[in-house]
């Protein structure tokens, strides 16, 4: 039996149900395109649109659809970091045992695999947060100056973004490492409720060995951690919407 389509909010995002689109940020200012879509909302919060009014059920069913995407997303997620990671594993102990009998040449590969295994953890343990700490007013110029070092900064001083400090420190490290490091270029914009940043990436910018440490680990943390959204539509470019103070 096929069901009415609406967006679900995901995080501070929108996702297409059925269809998987997506759409942000979440937000009155900021409706999915085309004609028709009414908000759904549930205690004040938007959670979602449709077409006509849907009353409460609408919403809770959007709210529901919302919090199973959510899940869903940071599971899967999970998995493939874990997949990655046992591989990992395995490459690290081959290398460790051929150099244990007799090929010293594999010494700095060795070194290079566990540096690696390290990331893939690091990783790991960054999808599997459980933040504790409350969204709080952060200055966000203090933030890409300890996670984003050798970026080019046009983000003005006065930026204040309201999300767990952690979690948004490492939001902005991964999204760092995804466009390049140093030499991406990171410009802010107040539009509204939120802060617009975004990364163009590194000129010398090359694939990560991983590509689960890019945009699937930063979308996971901007949109369901940090309440933002994550827009990577275009090569080369990341653009967050992070909720302004």
């Amino acid at each position: 039996m096929s069901r009415t389509p609406l967006w679900a909010r995901v995080g501070g995002g929108l996702e297409l149900v059925p269809g998987g689109d997506r759409h942000g940020p979440a937000d009155l200012d900021f409706p999915p395109s085309g004609e028709g879509w009414e908000p759904l909302q549930l205690g004040g919060q938007l959670v979602g649109w449709a077409h006509g009014s849907g009353g409460r059920a609408l919403a809770r069913q959007a709210e529901e659809d919302g919090a199973r995407l959510a899940t869903e997303r940071r599971a899967h997620l999970l998995g493939r970091l874990g997949h990655k990671m046992r591989s990992a594993v395995l490459s690290l102990q081959e290398s460790a045992r051929q150099a244990a009998f007799g090929r010293p040449e594999l010494l700095e590969q060795l070194y290079e695999q566990a540096q690696e295994l390290g990331r893939r953890a690091a990783a790991l343990e960054a999808a599997a947060l459980d933040p504790k700490d409350p969204a709080r007013g952060v200055v966000f110029g203090a933030i890409l100056n300890s996670a984003c070092a050798g970026a080019v900064l046009e983000v003005p001083a006065d930026a204040v973004v309201k999300a767990p400090e952690p979690v948004l420190l490492e939001a902005m490290a991964r999204a760092f490492e995804w466009m390049g490091g140093p030499g991406s270029r990171i410009a802010g914009e107040h539009r509204g409720n939120w802060w617009r940043i975004e990364i163009t990436a590194a000129p010398d910018a090359r694939p990560l060995a991983a590509p689960e440490l890019g945009e699937p680990l930063v979308q996971l943390l901007v949109d369901i951690h940090c309440g933002g959204w994550l827009d990577a539509s275009e090569p080369g470019r990341a653009v967050l919407w992070l909720p302004a103070r």
